[in-house]
């Protein structure tokens, strides 16, 4: 159980934590560890950053998703909980008809038709041929229009269905995980939410009769570490630390108000410091601060009527209680993230080189096309991809979406630290036609820190993790379809 881990106090600086490895020894997209010169790289550009900031292969992505959901989930039990497979499935079906039906009735628009979408995985890997076929996989705000008061209403239908399903979970004596796993897959219901991630996070217990006692213990568990350990953020020992953390916490999502309220950046103080005492091996790394946000607006939100205007909620209006238990909450919740990806804030930050090849390495086989580009262009994966891993995403994508997103990290198995870099891959693919239209460095670069994802929605990352799903099952148990041997 999540309460019950010990926390080591030894000091051990520069050592790297024994936290999950994003690869073994069976994943065939395993990098192989660089060279001097990519170690200097890595070095130089970690000193120079101050601030972390028709689908023609469709009949054969089934069949890999088939063989690995036999392995893999149970289909044949009676809780009516769809796998993640039949929702990625699902999802990307649904939305290749719709776009097959607004194509067609756009038919005076071509093939190479501007767009910031891009087909995904749409082409059969390694086929010029295929090269140009582009099946956007993308929910935009034009679209909205085609939508028929029919296809509302069964919007609706399947909101609501996804609460009765999540009120039948809820409502056991005990809750089956497995069963909370699937259904918060592809997104869980904003009132469910503070629970199910509390579930989801082990720090919640399934027994109801359990919960009680467990959330004071570990409560007042946090705050006796506050009254240890909080004094000391200004003795010799400790004052680099807290001072680069009251640094970079105003810089934190500055497009939210609620962010900048003096309350709120005292509590993120508090939490990041404890934190970064108690784990020595890594200490407080910029971009850290970040992974704290979604759980404080989650778990705010329980105490919010109207959670629609959270982004100006005066924090300063719940009474003192009612923020303590926030900042517990959130203290551990961000433990159980940190927990699985310590490896990306240790000393030279060995997880996040091991992502940033993986994913490179990645994009060669899936679109060999869009990494010989941004290769002729002296693009290197360092440059972009190094935020996307310290950070999750969280500077390239809306706060509602990375919460979005978060439900589906939370219900994968290793959600934050390997399914996240399929996440990468699928969303640098979504904007490959707009970068191959790029022709220099200066803009590939420019678009690469800027990506047009703020009118994302929802609907947005069901897609981005449905395609992200397939690109797992398919690396995971079908390497040689996409090797290039």
């Amino acid at each position: 159980m999540f309460g019950n881990r010990p926390e080591s106090l030894g000091k051990t600086e520069h050592s790297v934590s024994s936290g999950r490895s994003l690869f073994s020894t069976q994943n065939p997209l395993k990098p192989i560890m660089s060279k001097k010169k990519d170690q200097e790289k890595f070095n130089a550009y970690a000193i120079n950053t101050n601030d972390a900031w028709e689908i023609d292969d469709r009949a054969m992505t089934l069949r890999i998703l088939d063989k690995n959901d036999t392995n893999n989930t149970d289909d044949n039990d009676d809780s009516g909980l769809t796998s993640p497979k039949q929702k990625a499935e699902d999802i990307l079906l649904t939305n290749a008809q719709q776009q097959k039906s607004t194509n067609a009735r756009r038919s005076n628009v071509s093939t190479n038709s501007s767009s910031t979408t891009h087909s995904g995985l749409g082409r059969r890997l390694g086929d010029p041929s295929n090269a140009k076929i582009s099946v956007p996989y993308r929910f935009t705000n034009n679209s909205n229009s085609s939508i028929t008061k029919n296809a509302k209403s069964n919007i609706l239908d399947v909101d609501q269905q996804k609460e009765n399903k999540f009120k039948q979970i809820f409502d056991q004596s005990t809750v089956d995980l497995n069963d909370l796993r699937k259904a918060s897959w592809n997104g869980i219901p904003k009132p469910y939410r503070p629970q199910a991630w509390k579930l989801l996070c082990g720090y919640l217990p399934p027994k109801t009769e359990r919960r009680e006692d467990t959330l004071s213990r570990k409560r007042d568990e946090y705050w006796s570490y506050v009254d240890q350990y909080y004094h000391t953020r200004t003795d010799s020992e400790h004052q680099d630390t807290f001072r680069q953390i009251h640094i970079d916490i105003p810089r934190m999502t500055p497009l939210m108000p609620i962010f900048q309220q003096i309350l709120v950046q005292q509590l993120f103080e508090r939490i990041l410091f404890i934190w970064a005492i108690r784990h020595p091996a890594s200490g407080y790394v910029q971009g850290i601060n970040d992974l704290v946000t979604p759980f404080f607006v989650v778990f705010l939100s329980e105490f919010v009527e109207n959670d629609a205007d959270i982004e100006n909620f005066p924090v300063d209006s719940l009474s003192e209680s009612d923020r303590r238990l926030i900042e517990a909450d959130s203290y551990w919740a961000t433990s159980y993230l940190l927990e699985g990806i310590q490896d990306n804030y240790t000393f030279a930050q060995p997880g996040i080189q091991y992502k940033i090849r993986a994913l490179e390495e990645l994009i060669k086989r899936i679109d060999e096309p869009l990494y010989r580009h941004l290769k002729n262009q002296n693009i290197e994966f360092l440059q972009f991809s190094f935020r996307w891993m310290n950070n999750l995403l969280m500077r390239e994508l809306p706060i509602r979406c990375t919460i979005r997103l978060w439900d589906t990290y939370l219900a994968e198995q290793d959600g934050f630290s390997q399914f996240h870099l399929y996440i990468c891959a699928a969303f640098l693919i979504r904007f490959s036609k707009s970068l191959l239209r790029e022709r220099d460095f200066q803009g590939l670069l420019l678009f690469l820190q800027n990506l047009p994802t703020h009118s994302w929605t929802s609907n947005d990352i069901s897609i981005l993790t449905a395609e992200a799903y397939q690109l797992k099952v398919m690396f995971a148990d079908a390497p040689r379809h996409l090797s290039n041997s």
